[in-house]
């Protein structure tokens, strides 16, 4: 049976086994001292007249409280929990952003269409790690780095076009949105699938394509 969380709140969509909170920064370190994954922190929400209005200051934001607060933000990436605990506690609301193309990749695809792919490669068995789900209705599939290299090239084989499907890979020079970061106006990003001991090594793009592909194209043929 295809296991997804229940969206019950922040608090508890967000939380990951093993976590007492939902602190940007308690998931941080877990992230670095469990996963192995470098983070960053970004902008953050903060109180404007009766609303929510990301740090950044810009009213038009296309991504309020979960995006880079700086340029720099690849060489601030790190994998140690200590320095996570020292940069969160510069700003302990700010979002957690994870850099893609160096632990893992993702491959981002419509919400509906990830339902679909995932309840099929469950059935086929595959192995599977981390999903995420963005308040925006995507979801984001973690994958071994390397596969937004060759992730366009295996759904043209597949008679597909990535453009035209909506799949999205992220590798090297991007980032996502990790639980439990919010979005302004929007929600929370959430786990499909919470990182576990059981998917704590990544699946090839090699053997997730085929099923994204058919699921996206099959939400393309119906919008």
């Amino acid at each position: 049976m295809l296991f997804v969380e229940e969206s019950i709140g922040v608090k508890d969509a967000a939380r990951i086994p093993g976590q007492r909170t939902e602190l940007p920064l308690d998931s941080a370190v877990m992230y670095t001292e469990e996963r192995h994954w470098d983070v960053f922190p970004g902008t953050w929400l903060e109180a404007a007249g009766g609303t929510e209005a990301c740090s950044c200051g810009q009213p038009r934001c296309s991504a309020p409280g979960a995006h880079p607060a700086g340029d720099g933000w690849a060489t601030e990436a790190t994998g140690s929990g200590s320095t996570a605990r020292r940069l969160w506690a510069r700003q302990p609301m700010a979002s957690v952003l994870l850099p893609t193309g160096r632990a893992f990749d993702v491959l981002d695809v419509p919400e509906s269409a990830g339902f679909l792919a995932l309840a099929r490669m469950e059935r086929m068995e595959l192995p599977l790690g981390p999903v995420a789900r963005t308040p925006d209705r995507r979801m984001l599939f973690f994958v071994l780095p390397g596969a937004a290299a060759k992730a366009a090239g295996l759904v043209r084989a597949l008679g597909w076009s990535p453009t035209a499907i909506d799949l999205v890979p992220r590798g090297e020079g991007h980032y996502v949105a990790a639980p439990p970061t919010r979005i302004g106006g929007m929600g929370a990003v959430q786990w499909a699938r919470r990182p576990t001991r059981a998917n704590r090594w990544l699946p090839e793009a090699d053997e997730m394509i085929s099923p994204l592909a058919y699921a996206c194209g099959q939400e393309a043929r119906m919008s």
